[in-house]
């Protein structure tokens, strides 16, 4: 997948050259007077391709910064196809300019010339039509209808299939127009489970398969018991065997008839398969059962029609009694292993039953307030519906919320525990239940867009991919049906020639109820025993089960847990891996900064903490730098308020800090004391009641020192103390005295330091790869337990590391959270990205995590080899059968005494297939371990590490650089070279634009004296 990293740079500066130089009618796309002039050209709409998105932040920077462009009337870009609707102005905008739009903001777009757009189509049942002229008047109606480009009518089957473009019309409408002609049109219901997981059709065909076989197959056996039963005088024939006809017994003819009986009904699937299959040239299991059957019953019914035109005396010994048992034991085995089958998609089936069949379309009238309501079945529900979702119900397509605050349960879904809020704006996920309440949302996504149907699409996609292991065994069943025919020719061939010159070890080893047969008759009927028998017991079909069966259970087993695994190649990869690599920012860490300490340096009596946070927490409500608002955020929680006092004269420079004027705090003060007590411990509510005006500076020391104050050396100790831990220290002043001092860092995640030292105790390698700072890297990393460290690592070089690691001979894995690491994840040897939520679509990764914990990823490389080891338990299982079957069928044992018949072997090689499926469901008992477990194991083993422990490596070239050349992948995410840079790309601060002096405008770590200032 190099080429999402190769290739994003290169197209970007191949195609720039031909945007800038080329057509220049685009240019007046800008000027207001082209726009009004081009209202009178009807708008059009065109699709684009869109690689590179990796998660919902993508989708929206994309949506934003095109709607900002003259001539765009609307976009809608679908994360998980990677396509972009857009409706444009033809004369202000043409669609090779919006992919260069698009390809600008550093992904990979191009225009779908033959994409017909999301056509919409949909399957009616109409009633009511009598004649040819019924189905003229419905189709030329639809026909006429602006939207509608296909209308076909079936009189015969009384349905039709309409294709629509949704912008224009919808099905509820078409049903409308078909009514208001005079029929009565209905959606054809596509059944909910028509997905094919549950095997509904196969089980019905095997058990319909065994019954038939069974009934004619319990006679057979029947009668061979007889046979065997021996007769009291040797000279006395069986009542059976009395001819009817010179040549023709009563049992023989009860035989032929039973046979015929069963390869017509019982075989008759096995004839259909086996045809399809060598009409393609290939050879599967039919064939070789098909060959079995069809040789004795052909065989026997020669002989026997040989004997009956000779008038022989007795009647020949037939092989009539072989299909009947064979069909029986086949079919009863394909029956119960497509209901083992059925249950390995389980997990599947659960995701689909999420999805709401019913959705309540309102239409508002003035001032937004509902007209009417209408239950509408799920499949007529239309893009730009508004539905009203009430409490417990579940939201039916994913969309915008329009009205209303409610608290959305998406665990089904993200398996996320806690609720999520959902205000106006908010997104919604279709098949998530609204917990609280009502609301009103726009529809977005309808149909198979929604995220549950592509969830559904994934794992649908990923149980039908084939592990490596697999397209091996696949192979060698390719190769075996032909080397089982040889091989059974050959058994036919040698027996025969071993008969004719010593016959003593046929009759021998073949015991011969019929005395009165010729020696070449007996020859020949053990010779074509042994060849049957072969044919019968070989089974492809366990080698071709023993991957996917444990390959769906495992991915099913993993999408309960909350980790999508896509395909077998990653399930296959992840027990292999040997370094794992994390990206810091989001990963490692929660990704948001946090207030980790308060220190107040002025006595509690002359400035109670209470005040301080309350003016701080003001003076920062202004600032829109991460570092201002995690700040305001404490300082509400300490207090128990979300209102703050009034911020005068704000003025915020990058790099150094804010200052400005605060006025009406003590209302906070009055207000928050009664309820929240002595929270923080602080004096009783302040003397003067008269409002005051503070005069506040915050920020870093040069900030500080420029402003006239002077910093003590013991506060500038704990500064340096709180930054060599990687967190970042800024300092506050009110009316000129320094009173006080805020350590904020980007807070680790509780189970990290947990989840490195299991994969550590597992033999793996773990790096963290960061483009941040080596100090806050050195930091997290000793806090974590990771002795190597990459810092200060340009995203496109992320992938060069990866690559770098690869070529040393090692499987790698990359841990992200998709907003730069996509290149990273597609290169690496399994790319995990930490979803929260919709960023199940992450596309380059193979494995998502839909809950953000990192104890997951331990989870996901525990799983695959216990996956892997069920697969090689599988195929070993498979191999012996085969390799030990074989032989005794072909009577190879004979000497020791073993031979078997043709239907032991049938019944053989069903319990073989049987057995590999129930050696897969094994994995359905898989108990993702908790991390109580984890933390048992760990107990007493886990030490942070020192300092010195830990060796950070600069940039690409471990070691320092120039200034490299950023190419778009850079510029796309922001993610800059210090700490906490890339929190929040799509916020820079309002003043940023016009001071920008080689610091980083976000980070307050850097100031004059640090000498790891980075270029």
């Amino acid at each position: 997948m190099v080429q999402t990293t190769g290739g994003t740079p290169v197209s970007v500066h191949e195609v720039a050259p031909h945007a800038g130089g080329a057509p220049q009618n685009h240019d007046p796309s800008h000027s207001p007077k082209s726009l009004q002039s081009s209202r009178t050209v009807a708008p059009q709409k065109c699709f684009l391709q869109i690689k590179g998105m990796t998660c919902a932040s993508c989708v929206s920077n994309i949506e934003r910064n095109l709607q900002k462009e003259a001539g765009v009337l609307s976009v809608l870009v679908a994360l998980m196809a990677g396509k972009a609707e857009v409706k444009y102005d033809p004369e202000v905008i043409q669609p090779h300019r919006i992919a260069q739009l698009i390809t600008d903001q550093g992904f990979e777009a191009a225009v779908m010339e033959d994409y017909a757009g999301s056509v919409g189509d949909i399957e009616l049942i109409i009633t009511g039509m009598t004649c040819a002229s019924c189905v003229h008047n419905i189709e030329s109606k639809l026909m006429r209808t602006s939207g509608i480009t296909y209308a076909s009518v079936a009189l015969a089957t009384s349905k039709a299939l309409v294709k629509f473009d949704p912008e224009i019309i919808g099905p509820r409408d078409i049903i409308k127009i078909i009514e208001e002609i005079g029929f009565h049109a209905s959606v054809a219901q596509r059944n909910p489970s028509a997905h094919h997981l549950d095997h509904k059709m196969e089980i019905k065909q095997w058990k319909k398969s065994f019954l038939c076989s069974l009934v004619f197959g319990i006679p057979v056996m029947g009668l061979m018991i007889y046979m065997l039963i021996p007769s009291n005088e040797p000279h006395e024939s069986m009542v059976l065997d009395h001819n009817i006809i010179p040549g023709l017994s009563i049992l023989n003819l009860i035989f032929f008839i039973l046979c015929t009986f069963v390869q017509l009904l019982g075989g008759w699937y096995f004839y259909v398969q086996a045809y399809k299959s060598l009409r393609h040239r290939s050879a599967n299991m039919d064939v070789l059962i098909v060959l079995a059957t069809s040789i004795a019953y052909a065989y026997s019914l020669v002989i026997l029609v040989v004997a009956v035109a000779e008038k022989a005396e007795r009647s020949p010994v037939t092989f009539f009694d072989t299909p009947p048992m064979l069909f029986v034991f086949i079919s009863l085995g394909r029956w119960l292993e497509h209901v083992a089958k059925s249950k390995t998609s389980e997990a599947l089936a659960k995701l689909m039953s999420l999805q709401a069949t019913e959705a309540t379309v309102v239409t508002l009238g003035e001032d937004n307030l509902i007209i009417r309501e209408e239950q509408v079945p799920m499949e007529l529900v239309q893009r730009g519906d508004i539905i009203k979702v009430v409490p417990g119900g579940k939201f039916p397509v994913d969309g915008k919320v329009l009205e209303g605050n409610t608290m959305a349960d998406e665990s089904l879904i993200t398996g996320e525990a806690m609720p999520v809020t959902k205000k106006p704006g908010s997104t919604v996920i279709a098949g998530s239940i609204n917990a609280h309440g009502s609301v009103l949302i726009k529809a977005t996504h309808v149909g198979n867009d929604t995220t549950l149907a592509q969830i559904v699409k994934l794992v649908e996609e990923a149980q039908m991919s084939k592990a490596p292991i697999q397209q091996l065994a696949d192979r060698f069943s390719g190769y075996f049906v032909p080397f089982i025919i040889i091989i059974s020719t050959l058994t036919l061939v040698v027996w025969i020639v071993i008969g004719f010159i010593d016959f003593d070890v046929v009759q021998k080893y073949f015991p011969n109820p019929y005395k009165n047969i010729s020696q070449t008759e007996v020859v020949i009927r053990f010779a074509f025993q042994t060849s049957i028998t072969v044919l019968c017991i070989a089974c492809p079909c366990s080698l071709g089960l023993a991957t996917p069966t444990a390959v769906m259970v495992g991915t099913g087993v993993a999408a309960q847990n909350g980790i999508l695994i896509k395909g077998g190649k990653p399930l296959e990869m992840a027990h292999k891996i040997k370094t794992v690599m994390f990206d810091k920012t989001g990963t490692i860490t929660h990704g948001i900064p946090r207030v980790m300490r308060f220190l107040l340096l002025v006595d509690m009596a002359t400035l109670p903490l209470r005040k301080v946070l309350a003016v701080v927490g003001t003076a920062e409500a202004s600032s829109e730098h991460p570092l201002g608002v995690a700040v305001t955020k404490y300082c509400k929680e300490e207090l128990g308020t979300e209102t703050l006092g009034y911020c005068t004269d704000f003025q915020a420079v990058p790099g150094c800090g804010i200052g400005c004027k605060v006025s009406s705090v003590e209302g906070i003060l009055a207000r928050s004391e009664r309820p929240a007590g002595e929270r923080v411990g602080s004096l009783p509510a302040e003397k003067d009641a008269a409002p005051q005006t503070f005069s506040v500076l915050i920020g870093n020391r040069e900030w500080l020192t420029r402003n006239g104050l002077t910093i003590s050396s013991d506060v500038s100790d704990a500064m340096t103390d709180h930054e060599m831990k990687g967190q970042t220290a800024i300092l506050v002043a009110i009316d000129g005295v320094l009173c006080g001092m805020i350590a904020i860092a980007d807070a680790v995640k509780q189970e990290a330091a947990l989840a490195v030292h299991t994969l550590q105790s597992m033999g793996v390698d773990v790096v963290l790869i960061t483009g941040d700072n080596r100090k806050t890297a050195r930091a997290i990393a000793t806090q974590v337990g990771i002795k190597k460290v990459f810092a200060e690592v340009l995203p496109s070089h992320k992938v060069a590391k990866v690559q770098e690691l690869q070529n040393a001979g090692k499987k790698v894995a990359m841990v992200g959270d998709g907003v730069n690491d996509s290149p990273a994840l597609a290169q690496a040897d399994m790319g995990v990205a930490i979803g929260t939520g919709t960023d199940v679509a992450i596309e380059a990764a193979d494995v998502v995590l839909i809950r953000n914990d990192l104890l997951d990823v331990v989870a996901s490389i525990h799983l695959s080899k216990k996956t892997v080891r069920r697969i090689r338990v599988n195929l070993v299982l498979a191999l012996i059968y085969n390799l030990v079957g074989v032989p005794i069928a072909a009577g190879v044992f004979m000497p020791i005494g073993i031979v078997l018949q043709p239907w032991m072997g049938s019944a053989a090689m069903a319990a073989s297939s049987v057995s590999v499926v129930l050696s897969s469901l094994q994995l359905k008992c898989y108990k993702k371990p908790d991390a109580e477990r984890y933390e048992a194991r760990a107990h007493g083993r886990m030490k942070p590490l020192t300092a010195s422990q830990v060796s950070v490596y600069i940039g690409m070239d471990d070691r320092r650089r120039d200034s490299p050349r950023t190419t778009p992948w850079d510029q796309v995410s922001c993610v800059s070279q210090v700490s906490l840079s890339s929190l929040t790309p799509d916020r820079p601060s309002r003043h940023s634009t016009a001071v920008d002096d080689g610091g980083d405008k976000w980070s307050l770590l850097l100031n004059d004296r640090d000498e790891e200032q980075y270029i």
